[in-house]
Order: structure tokens, then C-alpha cells, then sequence
């Protein structure tokens, strides 16, 4: 599995019952603390592997780092990214470090997985509903709380969310049916979303209000309290998503924000889905029932 279908990780065949899994994800704090950063970071590049239906086995640390930073914040850093690999049930196996004037941290990640078991991003099938186990809002919660204009309490949520594995969501999906899956990270919910719909050949079709979001995002995004990879995302994506005129412009904003570590996105059956969602619920999971899969239409993505 290759670049075709903008898959969230690279598959190689190793022999006919055994497939490969790499993925590698790093970048800079998106909070001050150095531990959570670490969590934030290791949780982040975890999830592309569990995306692809895969649990992970082994994980090396890429840590670019400052001079002028405390080696206590460097431990702390490593320390939460350790935490998260052990939580996921895998191995830091080492890893490699630079100077650097701007701090980043991450992981290269692998796993292996049987070719009956893989999920990709391309498989969508007509009908299908569409499972989102994350809200949506932590980029516009991050930039708020740099601006220094919500409370400690909103920004708390929004780590709760970014360092959840989405191991739990994984497990409990991987014992129903799911015909396709991805993760919501840089490119927004839209953006990754249209990368299903183009892979399978499809419209994805989605109503605004049943999207869960965290809370205080709808109200800071009527502010304008927007990060800068948001309009990138909506000047990339525009000409591929159809919003209809009952949507509240502040939805839009949403719908294109970043996310870092971002939710479970699943294309099931109708028949499953119910059954599935009920499961994630049960699990702890914060899993709702977002949209369908439709024709292939002149747009991507259509939102009501």
C-alpha cells in the first residue's frame, strides 16, 4: 500500500499471512507542559496504526531539542511519550536526537497485522454509516488558550481528548465489521474525510449538528478564534465540499480545524452500525454517528 489513497500509513507485504505496518509523526509543543506535550505527541503518531485496524508493536523516539532547554523538560518530554507507548501495550526501541533551535518531539512507529484484518481509507460501500469517536475543537481550544482567553477547564478537555489512545476505539471496532477507517489529525475532519471519499469513490454526506464538539469550540469559532492551518485546510479543500446554506458559518471553521490526535473516522454497514456505536459507547468511548456514504456526486463532501 502505497501513496495511491493517502492512507495513514505504509503496508508491507512481508509474506501472504503477514503485512508490515510503518508510520512515523513528530512536531512542535502545542502546550507548555513538556509531559503532556509528550503525551500529546507519542498519542498522536500511535493513532495512525490504529487506524489501519493494527495494534502497535515498536516505537522510536525522534527528539529535536534546543540547547538552551532544561534537560528536565527533556526527560518529562520522553517520560510522557513513554507512558503512552507502554499504555498502548508497545516498545520504545531506542530513537535518535538533534540540536535544534525549536523543540519537536515524535515517534516512528510499527506494527504488523493479517491482510484480512487491514483497514484502509479506500473501501467506504454505498450506504454506509459514518462513526466519528472523538469530538472536534482542539486546534481551535490550543490557539484560544494561547491567546490566553478560555479558562484552564476548556483547555483540560481538549488534552483529555488529544492524549486518549484511540486504542480503545480500535479494540472495540476491530470486532465488528468496518469497511473503512482514518484518523482526524493536521488535515481537519473535512479534510480527511474527502481523502475517503476520493479513495472509495464516493460522497461522503454529512449534517453539521450531529458532529460532536468540544466544548466552547462553537462559540470561539464565532469569534474568529481560528488557527492559521484552518484557512490552509479550507483553501486546499473548498472546491471539494459543498456546504449547504442552512449551515452556520461557524461549523465550517470547525469542520476544517486541525486536529492533533484526533478521533477514529469508520465507514459500516448499516446493518452493524448501531450495534458497533452502542459497543464504542459502552467502551468509554465518546462515539457518535456523523453522516452516510453516498453516489459519487460532483462533490467530495456535502454538509447540511
Amino acid at each position: 500500500m502505497g501513496f495511491d489513497t493517502s492512507d495513514d500509513a505504509c503496508v508491507y507485504k512481508l509474506k501472504d499471512d503477514l503485512l508490515l505496518i510503518k508510520t512515523v509523526d513528530f512536531f512542535t509543543p502545542v502546550v507548555d507542559d513538556p509531559y503532556i506535550f509528550g503525551q500529546i505527541a507519542a498519542t498522536n503518531a500511535l493513532s495512525d496504526v490504529y487506524a489501519m485496524g493494527a495494534s502497535p508493536l515498536l516505537a522510536l523516539n525522534i527528539l529535536c531539542i534546543p540547547t538552551c532547554l532544561p534537560q528536565e523538560d527533556v526527560a518529562e518530554m520522553l517520560r510522557g511519550g513513554a507512558e503512552k507507548v507502554h499504555e498502548a501495550g508497545a516498545v520504545i526501541a531506542g530513537g535518535h536526537s538533534v540540536i535544534d533551535p525549536e523543540p519537536k518531539y515524535g515517534l516512528c512507529v510499527s506494527a504488523t497485522i493479517h491482510p484480512d484484518e487491514l483497514w484502509s481509507n479506500g473501501s467506504a460501500k454505498l450506504g454506509d454509516v459514518l462513526i466519528l469517536t472523538k469530538p472536534l475543537g482542539n486546534g481551535i481550544l490550543v490557539t484560544a488558550a494561547k491567546r490566553d482567553i478560555i479558562s484552564q477547564e476548556k483547555l483540560t478537555q481538549a488534552i483529555a481528548s488529544m492524549t486518549t489512545l484511540n486504542k480503545y476505539a480500535r479494540d472495540v471496532a476491530v470486532k465488528n465489521r468496518v469497511n473503512a477507517a482514518t484518523d482526524i489529525t493536521g488535515f481537519g475532519f473535512l479534510g480527511h474525510a474527502s481523502e475517503m471519499a476520493e479513495a472509495s469513490g464516493c460522497t461522503l454526506a454529512f449534517t453539521a449538528k450531529d458532529i460532536p464538539l468540544l466544548d466552547g469550540v462553537y462559540e470561539l469559532s464565532e469569534q474568529g478564534v481560528i488557527p492559521g492551518g484552518t484557512k490552509r485546510n479550507m483553501d486546499y479543500l473548498s472546491s471539494k465540499i459543498n456546504f449547504s446554506n442552512d449551515v452556520p458559518k461557524p461549523y465550517e471553521a470547525i469542520l476544517y480545524d486541525p486536529q492533533t490526535s484526533g478521533g477514529l473516522f469508520l465507514s459500516v454497514s448499516k446493518t452493524d452500525a448501531d450495534l458497533l456505536l452502542s459497543n464504542l459507547v459502552d467502551a468509554g468511548v465518546e462515539a457518535a454517528r456523523v453522516g452516510e456514504v453516498h453516489p459519487k456526486g460532483q462533490y467530495s463532501i456535502v454538509v447540511y
